[in-house]
Formats: C-alpha cells, structure tokens, sequence
C-alpha cells in the first residue's frame, strides 16, 4: 500500500492519458527545503553539495536540489575502466565521490539530490536507496506502468530497462548525491558505455512510456513521492 505524507501535496493525480495533470507541491515545516536549480553545472553543483555537507550542524535543515546537468559521464567510487566509454563523443568524464560505476547525465533526465541527515532522521543507507526506488515506483504507478527495484542492481527497471538510476555518498551521519530519472533525453549516450557497470543493460525513458507531462511536472512528483516516502515509518515499506 502507498502511504502519503500529510499535506505535503494537493489531491491525488493519478491518470494514464496524455494531459499533463501537474500538482501543486507544498510542504510542512518537517520536510526538507527544495531548491530549483534549473541546469547546473555537474563539477559545481557537486562541490556545492560537498560544501553544505561540511558546513552543516545537527540543526541544519535537510534539503532536496531539482535540477538537469548538461551532458556529462560521472564514474563513482567503484567505477572500472573497463566500463568508460568506447568512444570519443566529446562527453566529459567526472571521477566522482558517490557509490557505484558509471553513468550518463544529460538535458530531459529529472535529477533530484538528497541532502539529508540520516542520524536525525534514523536512517540507514539501505532504507533510503529502497526509499528513493519506491518514490520513482510510486510516479510511474501513477502512469498506470508498472516498475521494480533489483537487490542485485539499485535502480529502477520497466522490464528489464533502467529508467532511474542512484547513487549516495554519506559523511559524517549526513548523505548527498541521490537519483537521476530518465525522462525526454538524448539516450543514444548510454551505449558507449557500460551503464551502472553492466554491459548491454537497456535503458528506457518516461516518454518512451508515453507520459508527455512537462520536466517540471514530473519532477514535483517525484519530490512529492520521496517527501511521503521520508516521512513515513520504515517499517511500512513495502519489500522490493
């Protein structure tokens, strides 16, 4: 069962048709502070996030960052040259600080970062990756399409193609990186590399699903979904 975080939306849009339906997204003085960053740099908007983790004290407000980086390879901690890419498209390479391998960010991809304090909130890191799964499960319920989690791969899949991907690093108690969604994109940048680490993995796009709501849309309702899912209790989440 999808539990909802109390008025941290309006009322309940879900369809399946074309019509974009957006919500008007509010938020309770618990929820974390949501920042509209439009289209950011990925070196910038990293150190940026790196900076804040640092400079924060056990009061300091939680945060989500909405935004879309220009194209972009970044190869986590765990990242294998194997896995770069196979060409040169003229797509930077970003050695990064998050968990996992590589993966492509780019224009028409709905990226949320999480910026959270995981002792305040008594969470682990395996509980927010199954949360962050389910937000993005949650918004294509919504859309009448069915999508799951893979212990074995975090992400999330229609079928067996990748649609969203995650990745965390966590510091002193506190989290930042997150989720990345793909929605109207380039995908064909995919295919020069071996995406999360695994070759030949497919991947697919809310608009190759038929959902034709706007950027903005969808990523008001993946921050609604994650709010709800942050606010309830842990031991409601459903086993992936």
């Amino acid at each position: 069962m999808r539990r909802e975080a109390k008025n941290s939306v309006s009322e309940d849009t879900r369809h399946s048709g074309s019509a974009e339906r957006c919500i008007s997204l509010t938020t309770s003085d618990a929820s974390p502070a949501i920042k509209r960053l439009g289209r950011a740099d990925y070196l910038s908007t990293w150190r940026a996030m790196q900076d804040f983790t640092a400079a924060r004290s056990a009061a300091t407000p939680d945060e989500l960052w909405l935004l879309q980086h220009p194209p972009v390879y970044t190869l986590g901690v765990a990242g294998k040259a194997e896995h770069l890419p196979r060409l040169d498209n003229g797509i930077p390479v970003v050695r990064t600080d998050r968990g996992g391998q590589i993966t492509y960010h780019g224009p028409g991809q709905v990226v949320v970062y999480l910026l959270l304090d995981l002792r305040r909130r008594k969470l682990s890191v395996r509980p927010l990756v199954r949360t962050m799964e389910h937000a993005v499960i949650d918004l294509l319920f919504d859309y009448g399409i069915a999508a799951s989690g893979r212990i074995d791969a975090p992400g999330v899949y229609v079928g067996n193609a990748k649609i969203a991907a995650l990745g965390l690093r966590v510091r002193n108690g506190c989290c930042y990186h997150g989720l990345a969604l793909n929605a109207d994109m380039d995908l064909s940048p995919f295919y020069a590399i071996n995406p999360c680490g695994y070759p030949g993995l497919e991947v697919t796009q809310t608009r190759a699903l038929g959902i034709t709501d706007s950027m903005q849309c969808l990523g008001d309702k993946l921050i609604r979904y994650l709010i709800a899912r942050l606010q309830a209790s842990p031991a409601r989440f459903e086993p992936i």
